[in-house]
């Protein structure tokens, strides 16, 4: 009988257990279908943030070790240079601002000045070809005239203006001259009265063009002969009309051709003495 509540103790206490133990199997059960699901849910994630399948991510792991390691040395690395830049600077945000603003200012300066000097440019452009087609068009009307004018002053002979470069806007004018019974030549290789007489007949080619309102000739019939300073005095005449002309002269001839004689005399020392004299024409 003893031995019978013996078992049937033991048998209570087998049950017992036996039920402890079904319970903790259903709680495994139930944590391990939670962890499965968490799996799932945990390589659906992988999948869509990695783009890759759980087994090739971790059969990278070693490689992405690696990355790791080489990223850590350069942390390391950007961290001293970080502690060599010293202290942050709390207004950098606040002057990165302002000089985007004064670049962005700056930049439309650039801008407005680049605008500016291409519109110069063309100005210039337009400018020098104006200056070109003048020039080239009054440089010909003004040699055609000088080629008339200086035989009449000279009584024969020839001249004409050229140009030393074919940029009209740069280039010298030459005076090449020939006068009666001497070959063409430039006309610094004259004398002094073809100079004097060469240079008159310019002046007068371009007054003919275009009149001054007054010319100055002072002694310009100095270094002339009698029928050069009497073919002078003619042409002065024939442009009195357009322009005044006062004319310094001793010559006698000169004087024949004036409308108007103003003399000039010293009775004493240091005191002029102004006589006018209004010659009918």
């Amino acid at each position: 009988q003893q031995q019978l509540h013996a078992a049937e103790r033991e048998e209570r206490a087998q049950r017992a257990r036996a039920q402890a133990s079904g319970k903790r199997r259903e709680e495994v059960a139930l944590r391990l279908a939670a962890q499965r699901a968490r799996l799932k849910d945990l390589e659906a994630e992988i999948s869509l943030r990695c783009r890759l399948a759980p087994d090739e991510l971790v059969r990278r792991v070693p490689e992405t070790q690696e990355q790791d390691d080489t990223l850590a040395a350069r942390c390391r690395t950007l961290e001293e240079r970080l502690e060599r830049f010293g202290p942050v600077n709390l207004l950098a945000i606040e002057e990165h601002e302002q000089a985007e603003a004064r670049a962005s200012f700056l930049a439309e300066q650039v801008a407005d000045l680049e605008r500016s000097l291409n519109t110069l440019n063309e100005t210039i452009e337009r400018i020098d070809r104006t200056m070109r087609q003048r020039f080239r068009a009054v440089f010909e009307q003004t040699n055609e005239i000088f080629q008339r004018t200086f035989p009449r002053l000279f009584g024969g002979g020839r001249a004409e203006l050229r140009l030393d470069s074919d940029d009209v806007l740069r280039a010298g004018v030459e005076v090449i001259a020939q006068p009666p019974g001497k070959r063409l030549q430039d006309v610094g290789l004259l004398s002094g009265g073809e100079k004097a007489l060469t240079a008159v007949a310019l002046v007068f080619s371009i007054f003919q063009i275009k009149p001054a309102p007054f010319c100055v000739l002072d002694e310009v019939d100095a270094p002339l002969d009698d029928a050069n300073v009497d073919r002078f005095g003619r042409m002065l005449r024939e442009l009195s009309d357009r322009v005044q002309f006062l004319a310094i002269s001793h010559n006698k001839i000169t004087m024949q051709h004036a409308d108007r004689l103003i003399g000039v005399s010293m009775p004493e020392p240091g005191v002029s003495r102004i006589i006018g004299v209004e010659l009918e024409t």
